[in-house]
């Protein structure tokens, strides 16, 4: 699982510095301030995301097991739907996307919830 997640983060490290760029200086004219308060939001909680998968990685090799593995699946889903579904929102104006955005939230803290659960495991 080491090289899948750290793939991911690399991923998702790279789009979200793309897309922090991308909303600083291409949709700055383009979106109210809310709006691109909103994307920035987005694009806080993938980069801490990704910073998160890296240290999921690292601990599938010192820690394996399905704990450490479900952590690093939910931040990754959590970053589709929660960063996604506010990428999508503000650039399309749906605001019924914002439906999504808490299925994501709710990944991210079950991923969080499992590496608590895994340290309180260890030995």
């Amino acid at each position: 699982m080491l090289r899948s997640f750290l793939m991911l983060a690399a991923f998702f490290g790279f789009t979200g510095v793309a897309l922090g760029a991308f909303a600083a200086h291409g949709l700055k004219g383009r979106l109210t301030p809310e709006y691109l308060a909103i994307f920035h939001t987005g694009v806080t909680y993938q980069l801490v995301h990704a910073l998160a998968l890296i240290g999921v990685a690292v601990l599938s090799v010192h820690l394996p097991g399905r704990l450490v593995n479900w952590a690093g699946g939910l931040f990754a889903l959590g970053i589709l739907l929660f960063s996604g579904s506010l990428y999508l929102l503000t650039l399309s104006g749906i605001s019924k996307l914002g439906i999504i955005t808490p299925l994501g939230g709710t990944a991210f803290l079950a991923g969080w919830l499992c590496l608590g659960v895994a340290a309180w495991r260890m030995n």
